[in-house]
């Protein structure tokens, strides 16, 4: 019979393990297994009991490793990495595919591309071909396999990604050095950056006006507007002090966070009636590498609201 303090708890517990060691968050680990925060304590759960020892000390919003689970820590992040290389030496090579996305240059600039690597990394024999464009391009027939459209809730085709939330944002630069910015009102001392959607639409977007009209300043005239065609533009003149865009978040949460941007009026964002929808062919469903980007936004969406949240 099998000693038990030699038997192996279950590798699938111990793959769980190691990421959310790694991460010390159960929800980034299960967003990177690809299952979800509950399913990812659960088997922290089931490991812990099999092995009779805690692994985690659950604080307040954190993780920390006991000692035990630092020592299996190291053994799995070793064992797994060697693992790992060798599956990669012995694997039969298997043929490219190549995927084709499109969405909004926005979206691209500002949350896609930011992540892409993570995809391909863990996925090296999948090629993504990205389009960041304004058109709707059509799926399957005009050559793409999926899309992130954006567009208004319960109006536009596909699975609700995440919504956003709008409010000012500037740079650090032009908030020490620039007129007041203490509220809203003082954005009538200020240039406000704007994407231009349609080319006669009036200068003020649709945008800035249901944000002003929510803090009580419908009809503000800024000392000038600048437009672009855009939404990265937009962005990219606020990173140099050129004025206040209308900040989308997640759009500009890494900007936020950064410090590269500042929101002058934090607590003053207004929920979007637009949200972002993944859209998926329908004869490319069914393809094991679509399926995969699929998944990889899902968990890359929920991990973004998550943080926003």
């Amino acid at each position: 019979m099998q000693n038990q303090s030699r038997r192996l708890p279950p590798l699938d517990l111990l793959v769980s393990f190691e990421a959310a060691a790694r991460q010390l968050s159960f929800t980034r680990a299960g967003a990177e297994r690809f299952i979800t925060q509950s399913a990812m304590s659960r088997q922290i759960a089931a490991l812990e009991e099999d092995l009779g020892v805690s692994l985690f000390r659950r604080r307040h919003r954190a993780l920390e490793l006991t000692p035990e689970g630092e020592q299996l820590q190291a053994v799995c992040s070793e064992m797994l990495a060697q693992l790992r290389a060798v599956i990669a030496q012995i694997r039969a090579p298997t043929a490219r595919e190549e995927l084709s996305l499109t969405t909004t240059p926005g979206l691209a600039s500002l949350w896609l591309i930011p992540r892409l690597a993570l995809f391909t990394k863990d996925h090296p024999a999948i090629d993504v071909r990205l389009d960041a464009s304004l058109p709707l391009h059509e799926l399957g027939g005009g050559g793409f396999d999926l899309a992130i459209r954006y567009g208004r809730v319960g109006q536009t085709e596909g699975e609700l990604l995440f919504g956003e939330v709008m409010l000012p944002v500037c740079s650090p630069q032009l908030l020490r050095g620039g007129p007041a910015l203490r509220s809203a009102a003082d954005l009538r001392l200020h240039t406000l950056l704007q994407m231009q959607w349609e080319r006669h639409r009036p200068a003020m977007p649709l945008e800035w006006e249901l944000w002003l009209r929510s803090q009580g300043q419908a009809g503000l005239q800024p000392a000038a507007t600048l437009s672009f065609s855009g939404y990265g533009e937009t962005i990219t003149a606020a990173l140099a002090g050129q004025g206040v865009a209308l900040g989308r978040r997640p759009l500009v949460d890494a900007l936020l966070q950064s410090g590269q941007l500042v929101a002058p009026f934090a607590d003053d964002g207004l929920a979007s009636m637009r949200a972002f929808h993944l859209v998926l062919a329908p004869e490319a469903a069914a393809r094991p590498a679509v399926l995969a980007l699929a998944q990889w936004l899902r968990a890359q969406a929920a991990l973004t609201a998550a943080a926003s949240g």
